[in-house]
């Protein structure tokens, strides 16, 4: 049907209440970069729409890190940060469209609109100042091993992860694993009795320790950000000895050994014994100084009786240092290089590490024992739990969140309380607390450089 032709001012209005088909895909597409639509929507149960991808920020992605980031590349990787181009190269030409940066104040400070969640695997003195920022933003995160360099920040880093409602992980992928699952189902159906007695060990330290700080200064490669590595630890001049993989064994960077391995070895123990905090910790050592953790360590935790639960005393060996070999394994065999073994009443159960399978030993038992049920839920993968979780805004759906992890690794921090101190540590720790040791306090919650701060 014909129109007549608009007045002057019709047609003026009619070209303001328009909207251009690029104007309109441009809202939308900035609408889309911050909505979840749901599957059933957009694509099907077989297809997973854009709209439905977390974006993922990751801080530290050389070496672990690179490979987290590739344990969560089915999401949109939008930011990536690292304080070394060289070692971060790999992952940095792996997305090509994620956007760079070295500092991961800044990196936060920019992208917060952008990111969903965060993946932190930093050298261990960063974890906290860069993960309580990225939660007080309100975004998830994953955490590499050890959660936190101190027992302080791993209490406030569960607090913020509280608070904030969101979700959480650590870097202890054996506990997604069967092997925890069955060793949990093996101690609860009393194969082995009442368990008193835990023996961990590892083959860490593979860098140097006991050493003490080198007087030469070397010059800062071309590709490090030497200041922003430090972050919030003390400045001291650059030496190969520190960066990028030596920082570990130094009482400034990071856990030492124990940091490294006793969360993937120790994690049995705390899981299937239900371990909270220790009550004292004590150890035997080589030489202590003021730089590097000891050449070997063996640490005795003790943890009190609670609920009907008997007390547990939990050893951890590295260096070198092991248990005595159970004469159930026979003659023929040998411990490996990291494991766990679990000594109660009735038998023993041997691990592998990483929270490996479990076996009752002599292996004649084994063989005789008849399997439980499986009673616990069993997981679809480490990295994929924390990603289903983040996308169901489901705090306990990692299983290695921090209301687990906090108390675990605060647990395992007790130990190097008492190696440092070279005594033994009375611990209480809802006052976070050595009580017969004040002097520790320096330990338990480090002071931080300006800007750095938590």
């Amino acid at each position: 049907m014909w129109k007549g032709k608009l007045n002057m001012k019709e047609e003026k209005d009619n070209r303001k209440s328009r909207i251009s088909r690029r104007d309109f895909m441009g809202a939308a597409a900035a609408v889309a970069a911050f909505t979840i639509v749901p599957r059933h929507v957009l694509g099907g149960p077989r297809r997973q729409a854009p709209s439905e991808k977390l974006n993922i920020a990751g801080i530290g992605v050389g070496g672990q890190g690179g490979g987290d980031i590739g344990n969560v590349s089915s999401e949109n990787i939008v930011a990536l940060c690292d304080v070394d181009e060289k070692r971060a190269g790999g992952t940095f030409n792996r997305y090509p469209a994620a956007r760079k940066y070295r500092d991961f104040r800044k990196m936060l400070d920019k992208e917060e609109k952008n990111i969903d969640a965060v993946v932190v695997a930093t050298p261990d003195h960063n974890h906290a100042p860069a993960v309580i920022r990225a939660m007080n933003m309100g975004k998830h995160v994953y955490v590499e091993k050890p959660m936190a360099h101190t027992i302080f920040e791993a209490r406030e880093m569960t607090r913020v992860a509280r608070q904030m409602k969101v979700v959480t992980q650590m870097g202890q992928q054996g506990h997604a694993g069967e092997g925890l699952r069955l060793t949990y189902e093996f101690i609860h159906d009393g194969a082995i009795g009442t368990v008193r007695e835990a023996h961990i060990w590892s083959d860490r330290p593979i860098w140097p320790q006991g050493i003490g700080r080198p007087k030469e200064t070397q010059s800062v490669p071309e590709t490090l950000d030497w200041d922003l590595w430090l972050g919030p630890a003390p400045w001291r001049p650059y030496n190969r000895a520190y960066a990028p993989f030596n920082w570990r064994g130094w009482w400034d960077f990071g856990c030492g050994a124990m940091g490294d391995m006793a969360v993937h070895n120790a994690d049995p123990a705390f899981f299937c014994l239900d371990l909270k905090a220790p009550i004292a910790a004590e150890a035997e050592t080589s030489p202590v100084n003021n730089e590097t953790f000891p050449k070997w360590q063996i640490i005795t935790y003790y943890f009190p009786a609670r609920r009907g639960r008997a007390p547990v005393k939990l050893i951890w060996y590295d260096g070198g240092k092991k248990p005595s070999r159970p004469p159930e394994m026979g003659e023929d065999r040998k411990l490996d290089s990291n494991g766990i073994l679990f000594v109660g009443d009735k038998g023993k159960i041997l691990c592998g590490g990483w929270s490996g399978a479990p076996r009752i030993i002599p292996e004649t038992k084994m063989k005789a024992y008849k399997r439980p049920p499986k009673t616990l839920k069993r997981s679809i993968g480490h990295h994929k739990e924390w990603v289903k979780a983040c996308k169901d805004n489901n705090p306990k759906g990692a299983l290695a969140g921090f209301e687990y992890s906090g108390p675990f690794t605060e647990s395992l921090l007790v130990g190097n309380l008492a190696v440092r101190l070279g005594r033994r540590v009375v611990w209480d720790a809802r006052k976070m607390k050595a009580t017969n040791a004040p002097e520790a306090d320096r330990y338990i919650n480090k002071s931080y450089r300006k800007g750095w701060e938590l």
